[in-house]
């Protein structure tokens, strides 16, 4: 299997540091560009189907780096945000962002969902893809926080991190892995 995976474009909440969650954000106009300029770099590749979070913007990010070529999108609940609970629409000067993120402390909120939980769900996700379409190159669009237990999962957590918000990857931008 040939895995593509990218985040959706930018969002008006991305420039202005809020932590987006699950609140469903439309792209801005550069999110737009960016989603073109990404569908543009993926023309070589034979896309044999996309896999998208349900969220706004990683759904019209999905549609704008297929544009007219014939692959089916599936959305799915398993590239589905991250949900920050109380901490969505807050900027992460707000509150302690790096204890969210510390996967060893796994710090338990009362309507957000653990770093665990969400390593759990991705890596459930990712297994059931890898069965399914073994043979096929497989986009996916997803979020910042849904790309670190991916790139965790696909290419280890570097020794000794603890807080893993830095394994996120930038609006747009593609990581290729063959499983």
């Amino acid at each position: 299997m040939k895995l593509l995976l990218t985040r959706h474009g930018q969002t008006d909440w991305n420039v202005a540091g809020k932590i987006q969650g699950t609140t469903d954000i439309e792209l801005n106009e550069t999110g737009i560009q960016q989603a073109k300029a990404t569908g543009e770099k993926l023309l070589d590749y034979n896309i044999d189907i996309i896999i998208a979070s349900p969220l706004k913007r990683a759904k019209k990010t999905a549609e704008i780096i297929r544009g007219n070529r014939d692959i089916q999108i599936l959305l799915d609940e398993g590239l589905r945000e991250r949900c920050f609970g109380e901490f969505e629409g807050k900027t992460r000067e707000e509150f302690d962002f790096s204890e969210i993120w510390n996967y060893k402390l796994n710090k338990q909120y009362e309507n957000a969902e653990s770093t665990g939980e969400l390593f759990k769900r991705v890596q459930k996700f990712l297994n059931r893809i890898q069965e399914e379409y073994k043979d096929k190159t497989v986009l996916l669009v997803t979020h910042g926080g849904v790309t670190v237990p991916i790139r965790a999962t696909l290419e280890g957590i570097p020794e000794g991190m603890e807080v893993l918000q830095g394994l996120g990857i930038d609006n747009c931008e593609v990581k290729e892995y063959d499983l």
